[in-house]
């Protein structure tokens, strides 16, 4: 597997999660995986061991010295095992942002994750023979046309198949066309033409994601409902036509949760534990959470809001803006953490101040408030415009905090409607399908009504809790990818 991100160790969103759950998960089941990833910064007290001192990466400009480091997990039962590879480089990597600083994105981001791509390929070659490449994002999208126009012809990897996995579409690796020579690809990746002739070129600039999408064996993305969306030219950024043409390549695949982390009757980071057979910790968990983020005790015996999440636009909050005076006529409060694009972090201050006493919020990032914010909360808020899968409701759902979701992409897949009243047998949260503050307001007054009924209400926590989405069951579909790409004959089947 090669990422630009594995938690703990490098981390901006659910990418470095899926990273650190998916290879142990597959591990579990007899796999042996290597994971390849950046030594940044957040890396540097890594236990991991050098292993490979220094290694040239030839690169037009100029030849990049790497080393690299292991780091192994213990062996599982199954036999399978977890190695991390940490690419160290410090000049492409040392440096106090994951992907840029405060200036922007940093001007050299095709260079780093070239290099990545490369160095991953030099993994497999001297450290761990890899029979199957599994990328992530447009970070690692460098590699199937590396492997296919570089070092197709290298032996080592004849029998080598390529699998990209797109967590968010959104967002692409773009670059000017300018940039295309400093990747050391033959020019003939690079022309304006459909998919299937293989090139970067995207509206005269260069598009490592769609580089990734033609080149690969097979494309997967996070949701079956996803997989679908990124064909329409609602959802496909550019890219949907790309993407249909490789439709029969396509496969969405469900993510699942580290159940382990994200547990209340085990969890750590709360005040106290509770199960469908005791909630009463989870009303313990509520208060905690009042006086923590600064609410009044009286809103203990009140519908309260959770929000955890990057503030960006993708995430709906415009319709939280639009809706928001109705909502809080309803005499319900909110909490929230996140941060991100500066518009959205100015909307949730403007609510705080617009309604005192009713919004607690924390600008940033805090693991164990996370936890505890949907271990406290009633109802949980994803207004998504989109959303490739979404972890944060399938917590919510362990943690008996219901889900007011927009339908689409796994969003629709995980959460299913409760209905006008809240008792449908099989609901487990209410979902909303316009994109307006309106439709917002209508699910969230559902929700409430829901939580104010007691017998209906512990009836859909109780279902919402009994979900499963673990690991297990995505690392047995993706097992099942595998073995399809491993008895191709040739990379060209798959075209």
């Amino acid at each position: 597997m090669v990422s630009s991100e594995v938690s703990p160790w490098a981390k901006s969103g659910g990418l470095a999660d899926v990273l650190s759950a998916l290879p142990a998960a597959l591990a579990g089941i007899g796999y042996k995986v290597g994971v390849v990833v950046p030594r940044f910064l957040s890396a540097a007290e890594a236990p991991a061991r050098r292993v490979i001192w220094s290694l040239r990466i030839p690169m037009p400009s100029g030849d990049q010295e790497i080393g690299i480091s292991e780091m192994a997990s213990p062996a599982t039962v199954a036999g399978g095992s977890v190695t991390v590879y940490f690419i160290d480089a410090p000049k492409l990597y040392g440096r106090p942002g994951l992907y840029g600083d405060k200036a922007g994105d940093y001007p050299d981001n095709h260079i780093r994750f070239a290099v990545l791509a490369r160095a991953a390929l030099e993994v497999s070659r001297r450290l761990f023979p890899a029979d199957i490449f599994h990328c992530h994002d447009w970070q690692s999208a460098l590699l199937p046309v590396y492997l296919r126009t570089r070092d197709g012809i290298d032996p080592h990897f004849l029998a080598a198949r390529t699998l990209l996995t797109i967590h968010n579409l959104g967002y692409q690796g773009l670059f000017k066309a300018s940039q295309f020579e400093d990747l050391g690809l033959p020019r003939s990746v690079f022309r304006p033409g459909a998919f299937h002739d293989g090139t970067l070129e995207f509206w005269g600039g260069v598009n490592l994601l769609k580089g990734g999408i033609a080149f690969a064996d097979a494309v997967s993305t996070v949701s079956p409902a996803y997989a679908k969306e990124i064909q329409t030219p609602e959802f496909g950024f550019g890219l949907d036509g790309v993407l249909r043409g490789r439709g029969e390549a396509l496969t969405g695949i469900l993510n699942g949760v580290d159940y382990a982390s994200w547990n209340p009757e085990s969890d750590a980071f709360l005040p106290a534990r509770y199960s469908i057979g005791n909630m009463a910790g989870k009303h313990a968990c509520k208060r905690a959470l009042l006086g923590e983020t600064g609410l009044p005790e009286a809103a203990i015996d009140k519908p309260l809001l959770g929000i955890v999440s990057r503030f960006a636009t993708q995430k709906g909050f415009d319709l939280l803006g639009e809706a928001a005076r109705e909502i809080f006529r309803d005499d319900v409060y909110l909490v929230a953490l996140g941060n991100g694009e500066p518009v959205w972090e100015q909307l949730f201050r403007e609510l705080q101040s617009e309604f005192p006493g009713r919004v607690g919020l924390r600008i940033g990032y805090d693991d164990a408030l996370a936890h505890r914010i949907e271990a406290g909360a009633d109802i949980f808020l994803m207004p998504s415009r989109y959303e490739p899968c979404g972890l944060n409701q399938i917590y919510s759902l362990r943690y008996g905090t219901i889900p007011v979701v927009r339908a689409t992409g796994g969003l629709d897949d995980t959460i299913i409607d409760a209905g006008a009243d809240g008792n449908d047998p099989a609901g487990t949260g209410f979902k909303f399908a316009d994109y307006n503050g309106k439709a917002l307001l209508e699910a969230i007054r559902r929700a409430c009504h829901a939580w104010q009924d007691r017998k209906g209400g512990a009836a859909l926590m109780a279902r919402a809790m009994r979900k499963e989405f673990s690991w297990t069951a995505a690392a047995e579909q993706y097992s099942v990818l595998y073995g399809g790409l491993a008895s191709r004959k040739n990379p060209g089947d798959s075209k």
